[in-house]
């Protein structure tokens, strides 16, 4: 079993924010994130979509998120 939970993008969105990723820029529903010793990542999901455990895991290699953030 995975150690991460289902969470909503807007949730999952709102936790890269908050460990020190910046939007870059925005085009409808995809953000370029930003952040200092980072290449940048594609965050393209809608506020309300459910992201499940396997993307969570994949997004976390990417960017650094653990499930504590969430």
């Amino acid at each position: 079993m995975s150690q991460w939970p289902s969470a909503k993008a807007k949730r999952v969105l709102a936790a890269l924010l908050s460990i020190g990723w910046e939007i870059k820029r925005q085009s409808g529903s995809h953000h370029t994130l930003a952040r200092t010793g980072w290449p940048d990542f594609v965050f393209a999901f809608h506020n309300s979509e459910e992201i499940g455990p396997r993307m969570l895991a994949r997004i976390s290699k990417h960017t650094g998120l653990k499930p504590s953030d969430l």
